[in-house]
Order: structure tokens, then sequence, then C-alpha cells
């Protein structure tokens, strides 16, 4: 049994370059994954605009002791100033404006006095560049703004838009199908006929993930315990999918059939089982071009393992670059419920400026427990340790991006 940081070597060493891209208007482009280096193409701004009303002047005038100006016309904001002014002459010139020949500073409306029809009177100086947007200060040409690779959000969007794209390249989706086996699970809505059976979650689970990592999943029936309807069921999903995620039936016991279909001559196995908890019996092997994900049923183990290897696979294959671990100090003793490396659900709070790392209202138990993972990341119990203190400093593997 190998390491988890072993595994995930092995699994991105054999994983192919992903190539396949499209065109799609920036307004269907939030979440999706960036597939170029964006290069700015000119200067923004290209000239010194206003960055609030007022009156474009010299600056080496108010240096010099001037107060009063002449008022040579105004400057909107979208059209170019045709003025040059001279020493004590000024534009009114408005916010997001070029400013005319000559002009380096903005005194603001508040700052002057009307006197007469076509001069102010400045009544409270500025200083030089005083509301003035600079050449270039949202970013200079060949810059590069952003990175293949970038998921999409509100604010790159509306960069693409200031830069003038209205579509842009992203990654196709990957094609991820979901398969969730055991003769206990029942489709929602379906009516159980006895009182062993439950509804499944993993394949809503799943389906909520992988699209929130920029996959494209689909869905496929649940197949009972039936080894040849679940060999048949797999090999037909990899027909149609870039990668295929099952649930259920790795482990030791005799209805465990995705077990000996992954060691079957068809399927080259990359992985098989990793020493963490939950989740040791995962299981991943390559079909032609294909991967195969075998995950463990219970529902914790099911998607802590699809963030331990189909997010990483995700974010290997679309360039996505990502930071996921942070440090926190442990508010609690924990004793370790294996010898493996375990990832605990916690909830992070903030005091004092500290991060810190607690489980309480945690329940204990099997990895079924799918409400552990709700609002929760995962603390790391190392392989070597039998148990942490409180105040330990311990690695959190972040479930979304950002704390």
């Amino acid at each position: 049994m190998i390491d988890y940081n072993e595994s995930l070597k092995i699994l991105k060493a054999n994983l192919p370059v992903y190539e396949r891209v499209e065109n799609v208007c920036i307004n269907d482009a939030s979440g999706r994954i960036l597939a170029i280096d964006l290069k700015a193409k000119n200067d923004f701004p290209r000239f010194k605009t206003a960055s609030m009303d007022g009156y474009a002047v010299s600056f080496d005038d108010l240096k010099n002791g001037i107060l009063k100006f002449k008022i040579l016309g105004e400057t909107p904001a979208g059209k170019f100033p045709d003025f040059k002014i001279k020493s004590a002459e000024c534009v009114k010139t408005f916010t997001g404006a070029i400013l005319c020949e000559n002009a380096d500073t903005i005194v603001p409306i508040e700052n002057v006095e009307i006197s007469g029809d076509d001069e102010i009177l400045i009544k409270e100086s500025v200083s030089e560049n005083f509301a003035v947007r600079k050449i270039g200060e949202s970013y200079k040409k060949n810059e590069i703004l952003l990175k293949k690779g970038t998921r999409l959000d509100f604010a790159s969007l509306g960069l693409l838009a200031e830069l003038g794209f209205s579509k842009i390249n992203v990654f196709s989706r990957p094609k991820i199908a979901i398969l969730i086996t055991g003769s206990e699970l029942l489709e929602i809505g379906q009516k159980a006929q006895n009182d062993s059976q439950i509804y499944s979650s993993n394949h809503i689970i799943l389906n909520a993930l992988i699209h929130s990592w920029g996959g494209d999943s689909e869905v496929l029936p649940i197949i009972k315990d039936d080894k040849n309807a679940l060999k048949n069921a797999v090999k037909k999903a990899l027909e149609n999918c870039d990668f295929l995620i099952t649930t259920g039936g790795v482990s030791v016991g005799d209805y465990d059939f995705m077990r000996d279909i992954m060691h079957s001559p068809d399927f080259e196995i990359l992985i098989d089982k990793v020493a963490v908890k939950p989740g040791r019996h995962i299981k991943i092997a390559k079909f032609g071009e294909k991967f195969i994900f075998a995950l463990p049923g219970f529902s914790v183990s099911a998607a802590v393992m699809s963030f331990l290897f189909v997010r990483e696979t995700l974010n290997e294959i679309l360039n996505i670059h990502e930071n996921f671990k942070i440090s926190a100090v442990l508010a609690e003793n924990y004793m370790k419920k294996s010898k493996f490396l375990e990832f605990v659900p916690c909830s992070l709070k903030i005091e004092n400026t500290k991060i810190f790392a607690s489980i309480y209202g945690k329940k204990s138990g099997s990895s079924a427990i799918i409400s552990n993972l709700i609002n929760s990341d995962l603390f790391l119990a190392p392989l070597e340790k039998t148990e942490l203190k409180k105040g330990e400093i311990v690695e959190v593997l972040l479930l979304k991006s950002k704390f």
C-alpha cells in the first residue's frame, strides 16, 4: 500500500495532455477555465484620464502660485479633447475624460469658486497629478493579465469586457461519467421494497463536485451487485467519457465486483489502495486512453477521495494552479483511528488573527456521515502519529480554494 503523495505522483505522470478548447461568449464563461495566456495589447488607460470631476490645469501654475484660471471649455467622457492650455488656463474635465494637452492635474470642483462666466478661483490647491489616472495605470502593453488555467470569475470577466472581448477560448469541460453500484441503493423517488434499502447520495455529491471543478458530468443508472451487468456498464460508460468514477464494490467482500473488474486484463492498474483514511481501498486504472476512479461506497470516503484524486486530476490537465492547503492551530486533542494518514473533517475559525481547526460538533463513527462535511475542511493527521494535541500546528486541505 503506497502513501498519498506517491500515489498522486503516479497518477499525474500518466495523465494525458488535454488540448480540447472551445470559444464561448463571456456571458457564458463564468467558472470556465481559460485556455490561453492573455496579454494586454495596449497600455490602459492609453492617455492621462480624470478620476473625478474638476478642472484640468498644469501643476507648474499651481506651484508658481497662480490661483485664477480662464476656462477654455469642457471635455466630457467619451470625447477626445481638442484644447491645448497655456499658463493660467484650464478645461472643465469630467470623470473618465482624457486630459487636454499640457494638463497634468485635476482640481476638484469643490476646491474652486466660479468667477464670472469663464474664470475660476482656486480656494484649495492640490498635489501634482491629483485625480489623474496615469498612462498604463491598470496594465501595460504586453503585460500578462490572465494566465492559462485561470478560473474565470466576475473580476476576470469584467477585465475581458474592458479589453473588448465578446468571446474567449476556454478548455472544453472533460466528460466524466458517474456510475454508482450497490443492490441496497435506490434512485431518488424510487419506492423501497424493504427497510434495508437506502437512497443513493453519491451521484448527487459527485455531480455537484465535478461541475464546480470544471467537468461535464453524466450520471448513469445505478447498477446492482451483478458482476456481468457491472462489467458491461463500465465498458459502455468508457466509450463516451474521458473519465469514469464508480462508487462501491472495491473492498474485500464477496459482492465487491469492481475490485475484480479492475484487476482484469482490460485495465492497467495505476493505484491499488492508498494509506489514507477514509477511502484506502480506492483503485485507479487506465482503459486505453480513458481513466477510471473506483471509489469506496461510503459517501464521506467517496467525497474525500474525489477531492484527493479527481480534483487534482482536473486541475492538472486544465492547468489550474489553486492553493488548497493552509496551516491552522488544532483546537482540541485528537486521537487517531488508524495507522494511516487521516483526513479529518473540521471547521475553521479565526480568533485573534489565528486560524483554528476544530472538530467540535463533528460526529464520531463511520465514513458514511456526510453531514460531517457540511461547511467543513479536512485537517491532516500524519501517518507517523497516533494522537495530536490541542495547540499543534496542522495542515488543512481546503474543500474550496479560499478560506
